[in-house]
This record gives structure tokens, C-alpha cells and sequence, in this order.
């Protein structure tokens, strides 16, 4: 009997099929969808001709299975075509926004394991209960908070009421004056809000997700034994306690990333954040198919990377996976 492929082949030969899955639901929704491109491209008083004409050279008169495979063959070599209502290459534009969306999600991700991770072993250490109650009350409610509308919360607070960050853009109309100091703080202030927002549900998640296992794994004999050989109680948390006790946080830490990239989605429109959250929200309203599949298809893919790093991260670690 042939040996089972281990996890994380099995997981890259399944990654194609995932991807096309979402791309082929994707195209099919987009069109049922109500709209047309060229109408809102063209406008109320275009003639039928005009729309007719348009349509005819975007090939979107074509049946819906050629357009399909034709996009289809294209992606694949790298070419999502050109955007509908900007007539710009559709990579390029995610291209541009890409930097803004890698800046804001990979802080968060860092500044949500790291302080997720100091919760939870709060949590897993104390012997306060009341400590620990509060805790996990709050990595509750955080992680249930729909970040839209913790964002709209966010602003309210700290834009309108207390008048202390801005709430949106990447910079000041002015950043371009400032010198290279004020122009970082500035910066600094305008990611300051979405950040707080994708990392304060990421603490909840993080939180949750480890305190479980670090609990287990405090009543393990090689904790007890380490404490009677006098090891200090801080390196017993960091070289035994959260060393074994965080093999699980590999795989959040692959699963992450397509999480707060679809998060960062709602974050983006939000807080008029220039990064492919943004890019996609205003392709949906406009219904502009190109622009919504190439993002649509970014996201499948770092879910399946994600998911297939998390495997390998896991396999490599934990040697019980290794069978």
C-alpha cells in the first residue's frame, strides 16, 4: 500500500483546484450580478450603438464560456487585461497598490501575534482569575468586532471627537512640503488608525487561538520538572512554555494572512487606504470584471500559499506530523 503524501504535497496538489474554484465562482457571479460595465462607463445617454460598439471591443459580447477561457489562458501567463473604467493594465494597478496593502498587513500580522501572544501567556500563567476572566473577555469581544465597524468606531473617537489622528488617505495633501521628519510622522499618522483596527481584532483571534494550548501545556511533567531543577520561572515561560507551546501559531500564522487580506479589504474603504482593498471596492461598484478577478485571484492564491506554508511551517516543527 503506497505511503500517504504528506500534508503539504497534498495541499499543493489540491492549490490549482482551490484557485480555479474561486476564479470560475468569481466570473460567474460578476456576471449574474446586475450592471453593465460599459453603461456606467458610457453613461445614460449613450446610444445603443456606442454600448453595443464598446461591448464588442472589450469581447464582452462573446459567449460567457470563450470569455472565460480566454481570461483563463491569459491569467495564467500573467496578463489580467486591461481595467474597464481606467483603460490602465490591471497589473500594473495592483502593482502600484500592492506596497501600501504588504505595509499595512504585515505590521499587523507582527504586532498581532506579538501582543496576541503576550495575552494568551498572561492568560496561561497567572493565578489571578479575575485577571484571567477580563482577559478572555476582551480577546472575546475583539475578536468577534466586525472591523468595518470597529473602524467607523476608530474615527469617531480619535478623529472627530478627540481630533488627534486623521482618518484618511495614506498622507496630508501637504506631505509633499514637509521635510523627511514631519513627512514619516505624517505617514505615521494616517496608518496609525487602520493598523489599530486590523490589529486590535488580530490580538483577540492570536489570543484565543494559543491561551487553549499554553494551558495544556503548563501542566506538562517537563514544566514541573524544569521548575524543581530551580530554572527561573521567566525562562521556564520562554525556552520551555511558549516554545512548545506555540507550534500551533505556525499555522495561524500561515492562515493569517488571507484572513487580514480580506479583512484589510472593508479596513481600506474604510479609511480611503491605496492599497488592493481599495482597488477592488471601487472595481465592484463600477463592475469592472477585469480588475475584480485579477484581485479575486491574488486572494486565492495567498490563501492557498498561506495555507501550504502553514503545512510545511508545521511539518518542519512538530515532529509529530512527521509520521
Amino acid at each position: 500500500m503506497p505511503a500517504p503524501l504528506p500534508p503539504f504535497r497534498f495541499g499543493m496538489i489540491r492549490a490549482p483546484l482551490v484557485v480555479f474554484g474561486v476564479v470560475t465562482l468569481t466570473f460567474a457571479l460578476l456576471h449574474l450580478a446586475p450592471g453593465d460595465p460599459v453603461g456606467r462607463l458610457l453613461g445614460p445617454e449613450a446610444s445603443a450603438l456606442d454600448v453595443a460598439r464598446v461591448r464588442g471591443a472589450l469581447g464582452l459580447d462573446r459567449p460567457l464560456g470563450e470569455q472565460f477561457l480566454r481570461w483563463l489562458v491569459r491569467a495564467v501567463r500573467g496578463d489580467f487585461g486591461t481595467s474597464i473604467a481606467t483603460g490602465r493594465p490591471v497589473a500594473r494597478m495592483l502593482w502600484e497598490a500592492w506596497p501600501a496593502t504588504v505595509i499595512l498587513v504585515g505590521l499587523s500580522i507582527g504586532l498581532s501575534l506579538l501582543l496576541g501572544i503576550g495575552v494568551a501567556a498572561v492568560q496561561a500563567t497567572t493565578r489571578h482569575r479575575a485577571v484571567d476572566r477580563a482577559l478572555s473577555g476582551l480577546s472575546v469581544l475583539l475578536a468577534a468586532l466586525p472591523g468595518y465597524w470597529l473602524a467607523f468606531v476608530l474615527v469617531v473617537v480619535f478623529t472627530y471627537a478627540l481630533r488627534w489622528l486623521p482618518a484618511f488617505g495614506a498622507a496630508g495633501l501637504d506631505a509633499e512640503l514637509l521635510d523627511p521628519g514631519a513627512r514619516l510622522l505624517d505617514r505615521l499618522a494616517h496608518l496609525a488608525l487602520p493598523l489599530a483596527t486590523l490589529t486590535l481584532i488580530g490580538i483577540g483571534t492570536t489570543a484565543r487561538y494559543t491561551q487553549g494550548t499554553l494551558r495544556r501545556v503548563a501542566t506538562e511533567p517537563f514544566l514541573t520538572l524544569a521548575r524543581a531543577k530551580g530554572v527561573g520561572a521567566g525562562r521556564v515561560l520562554v525556552r520551555h512554555h511558549l516554545r512548545n507551546g506555540l507550534i500551533p501559531v505556525v499555522t495561524l500564522l500561515g492562515l493569517s494572512l488571507p484572513a487580514l487580506f480580506s479583512g484589510a479589504v472593508f479596513v481600506e474603504g474604510v479609511f480611503a487606504w491605496p492599497g488592493v482593498g481599495s482597488v477592488l471596492i471601487q472595481a465592484v461598484q463600477a463592475r469592472d470584471y477585469p480588475v475584480v478577478m485579477a484581485a479575486t485571484t491574488v486572494s486565492a492564491l495567498l490563501v492557498v500559499i498561506g495555507s501550504v506554508a502553514a503545512e510545511v511551517l508545521l511539518h518542519r516543527v512538530d515532529p509529530r506530523t512527521r509520521g
